[in-house]
């Protein structure tokens, strides 16, 4: 079937309530159990899991769609997570490739608790989050959870052959400072940098934080608050300070010469618009009370304000299902 447009999907986080009715609201519905429509293709940003009261339904809507060739999906930096959780670590017996620390555990307790009593479906989605691809590139736009590295993406299609790991790429990517880590922390996580002098900043959802969020898209910052990109501001002391070269090294530019490209990850607020003329981040926080958000693509090469379609989380879900947001 040829599509005539493409819906982009940001980070659902087992808000299935949400998705439904985005869904609907783009004109979907459910033929045979799964949601299609008739000339269009969902396009899911990852992040799929974890936080939400509804992930295993999340889970089924999202994998029907593209198990049926009405969806596609890019691996999340959560499913990436849980993969690492839940995949033993063949160097160190009786340890996994993700450390079960409290912190860990946290973030991932609700999509442990929830798929628990479902051990075959467990199983059957690890191997389904195994084999996600990474990114995506269309004809005039790009998909990647968090950050769209071209050097890194160039070298791993070479070694793999495509877009998507294996196991064995997997555990390699659990040692920190290998090609296969980097790959994953860069496209996953995006970029990001540590806070000077050691200091320490408590994020929002309560976690202790030594690096910030960043920008990839600045042709020439200056200072740190340039480049900081997510919710929480850095403290007034350090957002003065200039960039150093080693800072900058760490730092990428995506071009506005470069293809349209659609990201989640960023915990954004407010009214969904685009970052800039072709980037666009579709993650509005939505299992926080904020919005479940869609952009309608069609053959646009500049990124449109009024593209935008979302649901209001806690104006239209909550009164429905106070469960909703509430983790």
């Amino acid at each position: 079937m040829a599509y005539q447009g493409y819906d982009l999907i940001g980070d659902i986080h087992g808000c299935a309530l949400s998705l439904r009715m985005l869904l609907a609201r783009m004109g979907y519905r459910q033929i045979n159990g799964v949601y299609q429509h008739p000339q269009r293709k969902v396009v899911f940003i990852g992040d799929i899991i974890d936080r939400g009261p509804h992930i295993r339904e999340a889970l089924h809507i999202v994998r029907d769609m593209v198990e049926a060739g009405h969806a596609e999906i890019v691996m999340g930096n959560h499913e990436y997570n849980y993969l690492c959780y839940v995949t033993p670590d063949p160097e160190k017996p009786g340890e996994y490739l993700r450390q079960h620390t409290p912190r860990h555990k946290r973030i991932l307790q609700q999509t442990l608790e929830q798929l628990s009593p479902y051990g075959d479906e467990q199983q059957e989605y690890m191997e389904w989050f195994l084999q996600l691809p990474l990114f995506i590139e269309f004809e005039n736009f790009r998909v990647v959870h968090a950050c769209w590295h071209n050097e890194l993406i160039e070298t791993f299609k070479q070694k793999m052959g495509g877009n998507r790991i294996d196991r064995g790429f997997l555990e390699r990517s659990a040692k920190e400072g290998s090609f296969e880590w980097e790959v994953m922390d860069r496209l996953l996580r995006g970029t990001h940098l540590r806070l000077p002098n050691d200091e320490v900043m408590v994020s929002k959802d309560g976690f202790r934080r030594h690096f910030f969020r960043t920008k990839f898209w600045m042709p020439d910052p200056q200072y740190l608050v340039d480049v900081v990109f997510q919710p929480d501001p850095l403290p007034a002391h350090l957002a003065r300070l200039p960039i150093n070269n080693a800072q900058r090294e760490d730092l990428l530019y995506y071009g506005d010469t470069e293809k349209l490209l659609f990201i989640g990850h960023y915990w954004r607020e407010g009214t969904p618009s685009p970052i800039t003329d072709n980037i666009t981040c579709l993650d509005y926080s939505a299992v926080k009370f904020g919005k479940l958000v869609a952009y309608r693509l069609d053959d646009e090469t500049v990124m449109q304000p009024d593209k935008f379609v979302w649901v209001d989380v806690a104006r239209e879900v909550h009164l429905i299902d106070p469960e909703v947001g509430a983790s």
